[in-house]
């Protein structure tokens, strides 16, 4: 379908890696990595690259470190094999919480990051649903920053048609972000006022809005720990929601959110797969996982192409 075009794969989410080029009717181009015996990643690329375009799939999600590392490996491997352009198609972007300094003498590591990957070659940089969308800023190359609404709408428009149902901010910060999906859908919003006491650790102190005997819909950017995704559940189920669901387009599940999730009054929690869903979370029941490798590979297209890509927002 394209010439001078690969697609590449880290080890962090090959299946949405196939899944994209699948959509671009292109084979996934051959690379391999490794680790030395002492944890050093090793990368090859076994594809002449020499003026081709390339994009590597690698969403920088737990092991955080290691994935980034490797991403950073592949780049400089392709720089110095005469690659034309390369793109990091990063679906999830870690460390982007650590977007400011909270306090004195505190790092600003989300553009330690950019600087790194700006510095091992990268010439474009394809992500979603930033954590902070001033990421994008902290680089000197092109950005293009997607939104998952397009994929959730798809799922939430049908499943409750003919309901009203109420979006909730689970914190003041996401009210954007669930005003924009009550507009689309016709839906009504609410807000939790939550107030953090330390990092992972939320109270759920008050609900703007009304909830009573509603459907209610908790949207987030992602689930880490599920603390504040859980605590505000109960908070609505206690306020007389009729049922409480979860979107969220990045699914870190960290420590005991998988758990969490389990035990709380969520009745689903709908993902995507910019991070592979674990054992645990599939087992568990709870979890509904929609793929954004269509959104993707759209966008990877749109680049190649010189067309818009912000055709392809709600």
């Amino acid at each position: 379908m394209f010439k001078s075009i690969c697609i590449f794969s880290g080890s962090a989410n090959r299946a949405l890696a196939e899944a994209i080029a699948g959509y671009l009717e292109l084979p996934l181009a051959r690379a391999s990595t490794s680790r030395f015996s002492d944890g050093e990643v090793f990368a090859e690329i076994r594809e002449n690259v020499r003026g081709v375009d390339c994009y590597v799939v690698q969403p920088t999600c737990p092991p955080v470190n290691d994935n980034l590392m490797e991403l950073l490996v592949m780049t400089d491997a392709l720089k110095r094999a005469s690659a034309g352009n390369i793109t990091a198609v990063m679906p999830y972007y870690g460390y982007a919480r650590q977007d400011r300094k909270v306090a004195p003498r505190t790092p600003i590591t989300a553009k330690l990051v950019a600087d790194l990957l700006s510095k091992a070659g990268v010439d474009r940089v394809l992500s979603m649903d930033l954590h902070a969308g001033q990421i994008q800023g902290f680089f000197d190359v092109p950005f293009d920053h997607l939104y998952a609404m397009p994929v959730f709408l798809e799922y939430l428009r049908p499943r409750y048609a003919g309901e009203r149902p109420v979006f909730v901010s689970p914190d003041a910060g996401g009210t954007e972000r669930a005003r924009a999906y009550a507009k689309r859908m016709d839906a009504d919003l609410a807000i939790i006022d939550k107030r953090r006491e330390k990092a992972n650790v939320s109270e759920v102190m008050n609900i703007i809005g009304e909830v009573e005997g509603r459907h209610c819909i908790l949207l987030d950017d992602m689930i880490d720990t599920a603390g504040t995704m859980t605590n505000a559940a109960r908070a609505l189920t206690e306020a007389g929601a009729r049922s409480v669901s979860a979107a969220a387009t990045h699914a870190v599940l960290s420590g005991p959110a998988v758990q969490r999730i389990a035990d709380s009054p969520l009745a689903e929690v709908v993902v995507t797969d910019t991070i592979p869903l674990t054992e645990a979370a599939r087992a568990s029941g709870k979890f509904r996982v929609l793929t954004v490798a269509r959104l993707l590979g759209e966008a990877i297209k749109r680049i190649h192409n010189s067309d818009s890509v912000s055709s392809l927002f709600v």
